[in-house]
């Protein structure tokens, strides 16, 4: 008869330590600054099809993943509108995607996604990532979470990850403007002094 191994504490502690370093590792995986990106295909909230590539005349973009139901993300809808206001004609225009799963969060499903536009009145793309394939492979887990892509020989570029700036709740309090620094750096032809930061926001719903 074959004896049972005794877990002692320690051997324990080791098994759960183990298991959320490969949890960790799994949800880290995705872009990194540096990498260049494949483009993708998601239908806006007009039931049209938009891919990265109709920007011809794009220098980059500002990819945000966001939704209508996470109060962080709510919290920045007015400065993510500005951030197209301010980029777009510049070169870099904002495109939102919702990376939600409906079946979990009804409040994030397509017809919602619709209404919400219509309120805030986003003059950008609000796509919906169906299937939930797009996210994965840029590593987002929050949203809100914001990548800064470049135009170059390569191909699309992440020269940023992270945070809009240091106050999700409060826009009075921003002392630091990580996303707009990027984009300023970039057209002003300078490297990026931060280029990651933590991402503040909801856990993606899949």
């Amino acid at each position: 008869m074959k004896k049972l191994l005794k877990l002692t504490p320690l051997m324990v502690l080791l098994i759960f330590a183990s298991a959320f370093t490969v949890k960790e590792s799994i949800e880290s995986e995705g872009y990194d600054v540096g990498d260049v990106v494949e483009d993708f295909s998601l239908k806006n909230i007009n039931g049209k099809m938009v891919s990265l590539a109709d920007y011809q005349d794009a220098k980059g973009f500002i990819l945000t993943f966001t939704c209508n139901t996470c109060p962080f993300a709510i919290a920045y809808e007015d400065r993510i509108i500005a951030l197209d206001k301010k980029y777009a004609a510049k070169g870099y225009p904002v495109i939102a995607i919702n990376p939600n799963n409906p079946d979990v969060k009804p409040g994030d499903d397509f017809k919602a996604m619709q209404q919400r536009a219509k309120e805030k009145g986003f003059t950008f793309p609000y796509l919906v990532d169906e299937g939930q394939k797009v996210y994965p492979k840029f590593g987002a887990t929050k949203t809100p979470h914001n990548y800064v892509l470049q135009k170059t020989s390569k191909g699309l570029v992440v020269k940023y990850i992270g945070a809009i700036d240091d106050s999700s709740r409060n826009p009075a309090a921003v002392s630091e403007t990580y996303l707009e620094d990027a984009v300023d750096a970039l057209l002003n032809g300078e490297e990026i002094k931060i280029k990651k930061t933590k991402a503040i926001g909801c856990t993606i719903k899949v």
